[in-house]
């Protein structure tokens, strides 16, 4: 099996993320394609990593251009059944791999999230003049992909709606033993978290200008943010002007201490994938305040494990902060619904490996 991937990793794997491709081995031969995250090694007896391009700026495209070309002669070489795609541009790849290298490996893509997201609210804005490309590559991808697996109700629903029906749905294996401790109390003062990237598919910019008017309003309320992206300008103007601490980056058992620190989780976004974070902030007994967006819905019943409100509405996401964050009681309650919510999403390494293996045949 020939694991297909943008994913930037780190050689050696950490053990959360090595457990993941452990389990895999002990029901096929793995072996991985992806991009190698800055400083790490390249190789090692399962992984062949694309080193970051000197010219950043190029890195992207050319990790792209000469996928299809890499994946063929691993394809050539390994003689893999199956090519595993974590969205339907490694699939186009995959495919073009196939063709070139002649043989007949099954395309299996993964959906983990909106992949028109990548070209449309991610990044530079010059990425959307790419879109309409992307969107028919895409489209023909999964048209034409050997199996095709979803994560969540809402990527379902989008593989539906281009007239493919999803050969499985299961969670994405997520690490949570960080956030696996006995679950802590509220802190004495109410505070916001925020975490994931500083892009505006995250609505980075709504929450900023919701927090601005919470503040006015529940001055003795702080965020947190974590996440680094092409929109950190926004969040450093709002360091500078309310009770706001940034920090670009945590590790996982730095994001559970977090979440205890904090009476609830903020997601606006305007689009959202699985939503790794909603289950890690279940499994520390906090509610979320998100948007009715994407994944969300199908992760966060609204009234019993958080409150819901639409992405672009600026008031309404500042109304549901402040509701929180004043009432301990209801913050409590949301957060017990939060921790009964969670078993629905967790998997063991070993589960994970065995839906994949039943998933390729």
């Amino acid at each position: 099996m020939l694991f297909l991937s943008r994913t930037r990793y780190t050689l050696p794997l950490a053990p959360g993320r090595a457990a993941k491709f452990d389990a895999l081995e002990s029901e096929l031969e793995v072996h991985v394609l992806a991009a190698a995250a800055p400083g790490s090694r390249t190789r090692d007896g399962r992984f062949t990593l694309v080193a970051p391009f000197v010219l950043r700026q190029l890195d992207g495209v050319l990790f792209w251009l000469l996928l299809p070309f890499r994946a063929a002669r691993m394809l050539r070489r390994l003689r893999v059944a199956a090519v595993i795609c974590q969205t339907p541009y490694e699939a186009a790849a995959a495919l073009a791999a196939r063709a070139l290298a002649g043989v007949s490996a099954r395309v299996v893509v993964e959906i983990h999230a909106d992949w028109r997201t990548s070209t449309r609210l991610y990044g530079s804005p010059a990425r959307r003049l790419v879109a309409p490309v992307g969107d028919a590559v895409a489209a023909r991808a999964l048209r034409r992909a050997d199996v095709v697996r979803t994560v969540s109700p809402f990527t379902s629903r989008l593989v539906r709606a281009m007239g493919v029906e999803p050969a499985g749905e299961f969670p994405a294996y997520m690490e949570l033993r960080p956030f696996a401790a006995p679950r802590r109390a509220l802190p004495d003062r109410p505070q916001a978290l925020f975490v994931g990237v500083l892009e505006p598919y995250k609505n980075v910019d709504g929450l900023a200008a919701a927090w601005r008017l919470v503040a006015e309003r529940l001055p003795q309320a702080s965020l947190r943010v974590v996440g680094r992206g092409s929109l950190a300008d926004v969040v450093e103007r709002l360091v500078a002007e309310c009770d706001v601490r940034w920090d670009p980056e945590l590790t996982a058992a730095e994001v559970a201490d977090a979440l205890d620190d904090a009476w609830v989780l903020v997601l606006p976004s305007r689009s959202e994938g699985m939503g790794r974070v909603l289950v890690e902030a279940f499994c520390r007994g906090r509610g979320v305040v998100g948007s009715r967006a994407g994944s969300i819905p199908d992760l966060v019943e609204e009234g019993v494990a958080g409150l819901l409100v639409d992405a672009d509405d600026v008031s309404a996401l500042a109304d549901a902060l402040v509701r929180v964050l004043s009432d301990r009681a209801l913050a409590e309650r949301l957060g017990e619904g939060a921790a009964a919510a969670a078993s629905r999403w967790l998997q063991s390494p070993e589960q994970y490996a065995r839906r994949v293996r039943e998933l390729v045949g």
